[in-house]
């Protein structure tokens, strides 16, 4: 017994062809642009003689919905500007580093990204750190989260040129509204009383609304000494560190151990 679609294509096949030109014009407008694959290599492969209506419907309708989140993925991390094209499957824990895996698997499934919590990453240079927030930030951005990466150094420095410009608001703005926010090698110099109060704006605005994720060289107990002014310092740390998870990494650079090469082309650390 002929399908709807089938009998369709039977009645006049001149008219059928012209429909779905006009069809496919129609979607490519709309850009529609799952859609409009789907259905032109249905026609392509016959695959459109074998479906029914609703499944016919239900195909397009999922080939949309995943060209639309694909895309959605591919922007998100385009706008993030990792440091790495890292993923959480390229983390090697079989080096002696204080990497746990079970701790970055629970990482990976979002779940501190909804509960608003930040991570801090420390280690010495060349330890990979800035990979692990890559991949962490990656996985964010695969999961539907909008992600903004960062090196501290620039970010205030663009804060401040912002403030010159009048664009301040709405930079400010850009980053509270990211899902997850990583600063990468914070500490590297001592803060002056502007940053530390652009810090201490930006982490009031995400404390308990968005997650971040900060790496450093200095143990967390140094950074008191990095920000200064102890009244400012402890606001800042108490929203930043209280009930933060921590990746204590160690060992030395896998830089000096394996050579730059061997790094980029197999471990891809910082």
């Amino acid at each position: 017994m002929k399908t709807s679609v089938e009998n369709l294509i039977l009645i006049n096949p001149l008219k059928t062809i012209a429909m779905n030109e006009l069809t496919l014009e129609k979607l490519r407008r709309m850009k529609f642009f799952g859609m409009l694959r789907a259905f032109k290599t249905s026609l392509e492969s016959g695959q459109l003689n074998t479906l029914t209506a609703d499944e016919l419907i239900a195909f397009l309708v999922e080939s949309e919905y995943d060209d639309r989140n694909n895309r959605r993925i591919e922007r998100h991390i385009h706008q993030a500007k990792f440091r790495y094209k890292a993923n959480v499957e390229q983390l090697h824990f079989d080096i002696d580093r204080n990497l746990d895996k079970n701790m970055m698997m629970r990482f990976a499934d979002g779940s501190f990204i909804d509960k608003h919590e930040n991570i801090l990453i420390t280690g010495s240079t060349g330890i990979g750190k800035s990979f692990v927030a890559s991949a962490l930030g990656n996985q964010a951005c695969m999961l539907g989260h909008s992600v903004l990466y960062t090196n501290a150094a620039k970010l205030f420095s663009r804060l401040k040129m912002s403030r010159a410009d009048g664009s301040y608001v709405k930079e400010i703005a850009r980053i509270e509204k990211q899902d997850l926010l990583i600063i990468d090698d914070f500490g590297l110099q001592p803060l002056d009383s502007q940053n530390r109060n652009l810090l201490l704006e930006i982490m009031e605005d995400r404390h308990g609304n968005r997650s971040t994720i900060i790496t450093s060289q200095l143990p967390v107990v140094n950074w008191y000494d990095i920000i200064g002014e102890q009244t400012i310092a402890d606001a800042i740390l108490d929203r930043i560190v209280h009930d933060a998870h921590r990746i204590e990494l160690n060992g030395e650079s896998l830089r000096k151990r394996y050579g730059m090469k061997k790094e980029m082309n197999i471990i891809t650390m910082q």
